[in-house]
């Protein structure tokens, strides 16, 4: 059994591995911009056939409300961190046919379910406009205890902040960046079961 821990809401930064920012902005208590009300489910995992062979992938079921009072854009990014620190952003390497698998299996529940690619976008106010989609990700790394899921693009609160190790000497780039989008980001700390000796 996964064991899950919700932490407050935090910042993320959207380079892991570049140089950390030193005195970055703390998230607040309230947001003084829109939250989107999220309701989401523990990781499981699926395996689906593909041309290539079976695949197996981690997958986060999720629902999105806009109560804000206001139509807003809608426009998420999952990634898993693990306690061995890799880094796994939803969708990336996740074949298709894992998404149409995913929404078979959930078909009672998740009536309206689509890919996230299919999801983004204005999302109108109240329940009837909810969206429905799961962040997959590819299987990651067998030594991990514990992952965490950042889940960003709930609310609008973002700020750009600047590196301050950049490089000014070197040509910007993704591992020399000038500044760091930082957004509202929700996180959530899984323990895997360990192997039991």
């Amino acid at each position: 059994m996964i064991r899950r821990t919700i932490l407050s809401a935090t910042v993320l930064f959207a380079g892991l591995g570049c140089a950390i920012v030193s005195a970055a902005p703390q998230a607040g208590l309230v947001s003084p911009s829109w939250e989107l009300d999220v309701e989401f489910f523990d990781p499981q995992r699926i395996t689906v056939s593909t041309a290539t062979g079976d695949q197996t992938y981690w997958y986060v079921l999720y629902r999105v409300i806009n109560r804000t009072g206001k139509d807003v854009r809608f426009f998420p990014s999952f990634r898993i961190v693990t306690d061995t620190l890799k880094v796994v952003d939803a969708g990336d390497g996740v074949h298709p046919s894992a998404y149409d698998a995913i929404a078979a299996l959930h078909r009672k529940d998740f009536q309206f379910f689509a890919p996230p690619a299919k999801i983004t976008g204005l999302l109108l106010q109240g329940a009837a406009n909810a969206r429905e989609s799961a962040a997959v990700f590819q299987t990651f790394d067998p030594q991990a205890s514990s992952f965490t899921v950042y889940m960003g693009g709930l609310a609008g609160e973002k700020v750009r902040v600047n590196n301050t190790a950049f490089d000014p000497n070197q040509e910007e780039s993704a591992d020399n960046p000038r500044s760091f989008l930082v957004q509202r980001t929700l996180a959530v700390l899984y323990d895997l079961p360990g192997d039991p000796q």
